[in-house]
């Protein structure tokens, strides 16, 4: 069992940058695959960002260029650098995780965190 707690959350600008950490409560946190998911109103979950244990990391089209993910196994955290952020990003962000896969990046997370609000106004 992992528990995942997000932070960082928070309402901005447009242009503005934000980080979104998550922090994983459980064993062998390295040998899980992490996640960023976001719903905005009315929209379906969408994929964000993915990093494997060992660093290899997958993006959105929208994440690319803007987003940047990044873990610290020693400290089991997950991060989500979001910079140029548009009125588009606002959404409930959500950190998830499953042990290591070959599924494809968008699938089969176990582990959910209960989600940080992201608020970007023109």
């Amino acid at each position: 069992q992992v528990r995942l707690v997000e932070s960082g959350g928070g309402l901005v600008k447009a242009g503005d940058s934000l980080r979104l950490s998550c922090v994983a409560a459980g064993r062998a946190f390295s040998r899980h695959d992490m996640a960023w998911f976001r719903q905005a109103p009315g929209k379906e979950r969408e994929f964000v960002s993915f990093i494997r244990g060992n660093g290899d990391s997958a993006y959105a089209d929208f994440a690319k260029g803007r987003f940047t993910v990044s873990r610290d196994n020693a400290k089991n955290t997950v991060d989500l650098q979001m910079s140029s952020l548009k009125d588009d990003d606002s959404a409930v962000y959500y950190c998830a995780g499953r042990v290591q896969s070959l599924l494809p990046t968008n699938r089969g997370y176990a582990y959910w965190g209960q989600g940080t609000q992201v608020t970007v106004s023109s």
